[in-house]
């Protein structure tokens, strides 16, 4: 049975198309049920449409007046995610911090990468923090999500040796390509129910 993912995005969609690359070329094992998105002009979404897949904008601006307005919004985002039957959620270049909220909807059922070698360098701008503590290797990252940001349990890495060259566009842009192979091969380890969560450790079962 295929893994049923839901993806969230807000640019311009690059991992969701390796995910999608993957998928059709037989190299996971999955199913893109929906792309949410919180920009209505995301990239993604017309490469989603494309190839058949369900879209949807969730507009943030609505839920502004709530109390809790990213707790509501996360909410909304969550319950469409389950009505589409999502059984993993996929974070691909998703620039807005989830809230316990949603990701309590799906426990070790959300995943995110992220361009560094963590837990060195969480946050934003990973790749100029690596070029500014003088980093000689950085890489990327695919971990389960949890409440802290970037502090969830790691599922794989790539590692990539920074030279003394680099800006943050070629070490982004050399870490990006490691990203397109990283991502789907964390997701099919996840479609082959191999993962196991142990403390902050995820084993690889054989």
């Amino acid at each position: 049975m295929a893994l049923a993912l839901g993806v969230l995005i807000s640019g311009r969609g690059s991992n969701l198309v390796a995910i999608l690359d993957a998928i059709q070329e037989g190299r996971l094992d999955a199913v893109v049920k929906i792309v949410i998105t919180n920009k209505e002009k995301a990239g993604g979404l017309e490469l989603a449409k494309e190839r058949g897949i369900k879209t949807e904008f969730i507009d943030p601006k609505p839920f502004a007046q709530e109390n809790n307005r990213r707790e509501a919004y996360d909410l909304a985002v969550g319950n469409m995610l389950q009505e589409h039957g999502v059984e993993c959620v996929v974070l691909a270049g998703y620039m807005r911090i989830v809230t316990p909220a949603l990701i309590r909807m799906f426990p070790s059922k959300m995943v995110n990468i992220h361009p560094s070698l963590l837990p060195s360098f969480p946050g934003l701008d990973a790749q100029k923090q690596a070029l500014e503590w003088g980093a000689k290797v950085s890489g990327c990252s695919v971990h389960f999500v949890t409440e802290g940001v970037d502090e969830g349990p790691i599922i794989c890495q790539k590692s990539v040796v920074i030279n003394e060259q680099d800006t943050v566009e070629t070490l982004s842009g050399r870490i990006l390509e490691q990203e397109h192979q990283l991502y789907p091969q964390a997701l099919q380890l996840m479609a082959q129910k191999r993962l196991q969560v142990e403390g902050r450790t995820v084993k690889i079962l054989q």
